[in-house]
């Protein structure tokens, strides 16, 4: 399945999903109108090989929580993951056999 999870409100997301094109193959969800289900990030996360690397530790959330400071277990960023969409690492990309997260660089 080709899948790529994005924010609409976001000018990066925005930008990159012009910038790849991407064909009627892909199925494009906006994190912020339709939630990350949890069959999505048990997917994302086997894609990826942890939760801590599906987190977006320069989020606003992030910061005003304190959890910098704080040790946070692989449980902890799933946690967080399900409970608001700015704590995930977007825009994703996905396929059967890869994972893209975050920014991508201009070329």
């Amino acid at each position: 399945m080709k899948k790529i999870y994005y924010l609409s409100t976001c000018d990066t997301s925005r930008r990159i999903l012009k910038e790849l094109n991407l064909s009627d193959g892909f199925i494009k969800q906006d994190i912020k109108k339709d939630a990350l289900k949890i069959e999505d990030l048990e997917m994302l996360y086997e894609l990826a090989g942890s939760y801590e690397a599906l987190f977006n530790k320069r989020s606003r959330m992030y910061n005003e929580r304190g959890l910098k400071n704080k040790n946070l277990t692989e449980n902890d960023y799933k946690k967080l993951l399900l409970e608001h969409y700015t704590f995930l690492l977007f825009p994703i990309n996905t396929s059967l056999l890869f994972i893209r997260t975050g920014l991508f660089k201009k070329v």
